[in-house]
């Protein structure tokens, strides 16, 4: 089994590669039908839902498969990038829909409730890559990409606020990130990367936390309260971090965000995205209250001691850092 998944994350890795240096439509297409065959295998596991999440999964990608494919015959040359408006438009519905975008979430949350974390953090972190790679260099600012933006904010910050699943937070949290990056995959290059770069780490902090401690739904915070005092400043750190909290990592990739938008004067949209995402930084917040809080008799989870885990992950939240030095 191991070996398998072994050969399908390669391929993975490979057809993202082939997706985003291909020349013509057709090359990106199946560089997307690639990478979406080589994931699903992945995300078998012993969980009883995995396979009604992969099931899901795969008829979500392929209709927005099918929606590119329809856009490419459409061109009169399948070589050409720019795009008619009409086409323009089922092109970024469907990218959007393949990266999890709001208003085109629906199959984002029951999805990530159904696969283990490891293949949550691949979806929420290395298969948006190739979608947002299309957009940047065949999209641009409009009025579609400041409503979605406004979409991703308001369901983000709102859908969030009654979770107690923290692969579904992870996955709100996810859409609320889209929001930030969109103005920066439309404006810079630059900005995007270090944007993403950032997420993705943070993102890999907190899911190996969540991991290797077995959580999975918001009152298990409870016992945090008999976890090492190490783990909790590092899992509160990174929940910071994400939210965009000044002075940590986050807030940077947010910062840099803001002032390409007022660059291009933007500064409504700017100002109702950072009211917005205060309401996401709310329910992080709230997430480690309980820890500090509550108490409970119940049984705690399995605990793993380990000098070399709790080194690992410090390194892990000053990797931004290193990176910026």
């Amino acid at each position: 089994m191991f070996m398998y998944k072994i050969l399908f994350f390669n391929m993975l890795i490979i057809s993202t590669f082939i997706a985003i240096s291909s020349y013509n439509w057709l090359g990106m297409w199946m560089g997307l039908e690639i990478n979406l065959m080589s994931f699903i295998p992945l995300m078998k596991s012993k969980n009883l839902y995995s396979s009604e999440s992969s099931i899901k999964y795969f008829i979500t990608q392929a209709l927005a498969s099918t929606l590119i494919l329809f856009t490419i015959i459409l061109f009169n040359n399948k070589y050409l990038i720019n795009l008619s408006s009409i086409n323009y438009l089922m092109m970024n519905i469907a990218l959007l829909t393949k990266m999890g975008a709001a208003p085109f979430h629906f199959w984002f949350p029951e999805i990530s409730e159904g696969i283990n974390w490891i293949n949550n953090l691949i979806l929420l972190t290395w298969q948006k890559i190739t979608p947002m790679l299309i957009m940047m260099y065949n999209s641009y600012m409009n009025i579609f990409f400041i409503m979605i933006i406004m979409f991703c904010m308001m369901i983000s910050s709102l859908m969030g606020l009654n979770q107690i699943s923290l692969r579904k937070i992870m996955v709100f949290s996810s859409i609320n990130n889209i929001g930030w990056m969109i103005p920066s995959i439309m404006f810079s290059q630059s900005i995007w990367f270090i944007y993403f770069l950032i997420y993705s780490l943070l993102n890999m902090n907190l899911i190996f936390i969540f991991m290797f401690y077995n959580f999975y739904y918001f009152n298990q915070f409870n016992y945090m309260n008999k976890l090492n005092n190490y783990i909790k400043i590092i899992m509160f750190l990174n929940f910071l971090n994400l939210g965009g909290l000044p002075p940590f990592m986050g807030f940077y990739s947010k910062w840099l965000t803001i002032n390409l938008m007022l660059l291009y004067n933007l500064n409504i949209i700017a100002l109702l995205m950072i009211l917005f995402t205060l309401i996401v930084l709310y329910y992080y917040i709230r997430m480690f209250y309980m820890s500090l809080t509550l108490n409970t008799n119940m049984k705690m989870i399995k605990i793993i001691n380990n000098k070399f885990f709790y080194m690992s992950f410090i390194l892990l939240s000053m990797s931004p850092m290193i990176y910026l030095m």
